[in-house]
């Protein structure tokens, strides 16, 4: 795992083990040096699939039917093949139009152009709706418009920040919240994945080094 991880750190591949195979006792061990770091995700879909991102940036723990493996990656490869795959179908301009719906159409716009040229490696575009004047029928019309994906991230540091996959190809809704679980900061990502549940190749280098230290330590 360390010496993947030093691979995918410059550019490789994601890399995968499976845990299977191994009896209790290795995978007890494997599971207390693995640990929980602060990024999980729900992938809906058959087999649904739960990430666990270990206590080493970019080591992910996979759990689900006939699935127990771990990947090494910035993201689960799973969750980029998955994310967009309709759980509530995106029904675009065909959501229901209610009073007070006012500014929803205008962004929904946006974000469709956008997401139509969005290309792998492009600057993310994102949507700031904590800046910009909507109603709560405007959410709710965008919210009927984009659908649902299938993948959820749940990234924990100060506080939270909850990760939702729409139905519409490359947008992703994204929102902050404190550590009194209080909305302090709502947008709309156009991106591959966002940028905040990604391990980035300077955390997979570090996660490799210190895998090694632990490893001599339980030798």
């Amino acid at each position: 795992i360390a010496d993947a991880a030093d691979r995918v750190a410059v550019g490789g591949a994601a890399e995968s083990f499976d845990l299977t195979a191994l009896d209790p006792a290795n995978l007890a061990l494997i599971a207390e040096t693995m640990g929980q770091g602060e990024v999980s995700l729900k992938m809906r879909g058959k087999p649904a699939v739960a990430a666990q991102e270990s206590v080493f940036a970019g080591v992910w723990v996979l759990t689900g039917v006939g699935v127990n493996r771990i990947e090494v990656a910035p993201i689960p490869t799973l969750a980029r093949a998955r994310a967009f795959n309709p759980d509530r179908p995106a029904i675009g301009v065909l959501a229901g139009r209610k009073a007070g719906v006012v500014n929803a159409p205008a962004i929904f716009a946006e974000l469709i152009d956008k997401s139509l040229v969005f290309a792998d490696g492009a600057e993310p575009h994102v949507v700031n709706l904590t800046l910009l004047p909507h109603t709560e029928e405007d959410l709710g019309w965008l919210d009927e418009a984009m659908g649902q994906g299938s993948v959820t991230i749940l990234s924990r540091g100060y506080g939270n920040c909850r990760i939702t996959a729409t139905a519409q190809a490359n947008v992703w809704r994204v929102q902050f919240y404190n550590s009194m679980d209080t909305l302090i900061l709502d947008t709309f990502e156009v991106t591959g994945v966002p940028e905040v549940a990604i391990a980035a190749p300077e955390d997979l280098a570090d996660s490799a080094r210190r895998i090694r230290e632990v490893l001599e330590a339980i030798r």
